[in-house]
């Protein structure tokens, strides 16, 4: 039967994919049958079933819906920079039809209507799955701990003050106890601000031959160290957000080792783009963490590839173009990443042979669901229909205009990355469909 990208039946068939599941491309190729948003078979072969509308994937990879552990989508508060629509849009562009989503708004996720809020707001946009995450404290002020009870039951997977790091160690470790008695975790965004300061970048050559303020990497790993002991004490499940440095990685490492729960996610810009690309003073080279040195980039990727991190997250922060035209030292933190984190997945991890394509993928859906125990990513009879189909070698290059996301604060602007996403499904349906996209039959 003819296929039509306008109007996808509620049955189909996807046919000559690479199939890839728990972390592993199959050799030969396969199919996956979708009835009624549902996987209704998957396996090796080109057989389609009789009279049903079949597209032919003409060898692209069939993975799992990718899911982000980290996005700021900005809402409410601060819908200049990104709304649930937009920030959703951007998900389907690169891939993702599940992502957790941070406290940081204008007001805050810290109560229940809050949480029910956005819930409502992703269904209404219904382009991907999204799994708010409350704040630990009212107002992300870190002054007392908000009622995590009332939002766990309307649908918070998490608790985290987000970009305000938990300075206060009694409340973190009584943040830890009660989210461990709920079944979620607590996700820490380590930094001493009593060591980092004013910093605007990575403490080292590059801030001293700059003249901007740095960040050491003691900031991160005195944080994380205090938090990985906390939660040695109370038995909770701590949830690193983003790891930056070697001596994080090497912490989690030995936390784990030692029986400690904790699960980790490192950005795709922490692992492929060091402190260097700072130089020309460029606002979209500022992070929090930032951007640091090779040996941290190499720990990072060592750590993706033996599990000590669990997921690739792409905290993604959208900002408006007139605020990342601000000076470097006067710029808001943050980059976005939705719309670019697989191409720099396979770029700079798959191509150099760091990892191979199947690790890459389950690093951005299988894991990272697994990670903080979400039902989605994923590729097997009976689970919903989300999936994507991915063109791993075609090159494209990154362009402002081109973002699906309000903004285009992207430290990739220009270059040129490897793999692209053809088209995302979400329950069966049609999110997205990019240049590489194959055409029915």
């Amino acid at each position: 039967m003819e296929w039509s990208w306008e109007r996808i039946p509620a049955e189909f068939v996807v046919m000559n994919a690479r199939l890839c599941r728990e972390g592993a491309i199959g050799r030969r190729r396969g199919f996956v049958h979708v009835r009624k948003g549902r996987v209704e078979a998957i396996g090796v072969g080109s057989s389609s079933p009789e009279g049903i509308p079949a597209l032919d994937a003409d060898g692209l990879v069939c993975a799992p819906g990718l899911v982000d552990l980290a996005v700021h989508f900005r809402e409410p508060g601060f819908e200049e920079k990104e709304t649930v629509v937009t920030g959703s849009r951007a998900a389907a562009a690169g891939g993702f039809t599940a992502v957790v989503t941070m406290p940081d708004t204008d007001p805050a996720i810290d109560n229940s209507g809050m949480v029910r809020y956005l819930i409502d707001r992703g269904r209404d946009a219904g382009l991907c799955r999204l799994f708010p995450t409350g704040a630990v404290s009212p107002g992300r002020r870190g002054e007392a701990m908000t009622e995590f009870g009332d939002m766990v039951a309307a649908g918070a997977v998490g608790f985290t003050d987000g970009s305000e790091p938990v300075a206060n160690g009694n409340l973190m470790g009584n943040a830890l106890k009660y989210a461990a008695m709920l079944g979620v975790p607590i996700i820490t965004y380590p930094e001493d601000r009593t060591i980092s300061g004013r910093g605007v970048m990575h403490g080292g050559y590059w801030a001293t031959r700059l003249g901007l303020a740095g960040i050491p990497r003691a900031a991160e790993d005195a944080a994380l160290f205090r938090d990985l002991e906390l939660a040695r004490a109370a038995k909770g499940h701590l949830h690193v957000a983003h790891v930056s440095t070697k001596g994080a990685v090497a912490l989690i490492r030995r936390a784990k080792s030692e029986g400690i729960r904790v699960t980790a996610a490192a950005t795709p810009h922490h692992f492929s783009l060091d402190h260097a690309r700072c130089r020309d003073y460029s606002p979209l080279t500022k992070t929090n963490p930032p951007l640091r040195e090779a040996d941290d980039l190499n720990a990072i990727a060592e750590g993706l590839a033996d599990g000590t991190i669990d997921a690739i997250a792409t905290h993604h922060e959208p900002h408006t173009a007139t605020e990342k035209e601000y000076q470097f030292d006067q710029a808001p933190f943050g980059v976005i990443g939705l719309e670019t984190a697989l191409a720099v997945g396979i770029t700079y991890l798959v191509n150099p042979g760091l990892l191979d394509l199947g690790q890459l993928i389950a690093c951005l859906s299988e894991r990272p669901a697994r990670a903080l125990n979400l039902p989605v990513g994923r590729l097997e009879e009976g689970a919903e229909a989300d999936f994507v189909l991915i063109d791993p070698e075609r090159r494209w290059t990154v362009q402002a205009g081109a973002f699906a996301s309000r903004s285009a604060n992207s430290p990739w602007l220009g270059e040129t990355l490897t793999g692209q996403v053809a088209a995302t499904f979400l329950r069966g349906r049609l999110t997205w469909r990019g240049a590489a996209a194959p055409g029915g039959n």
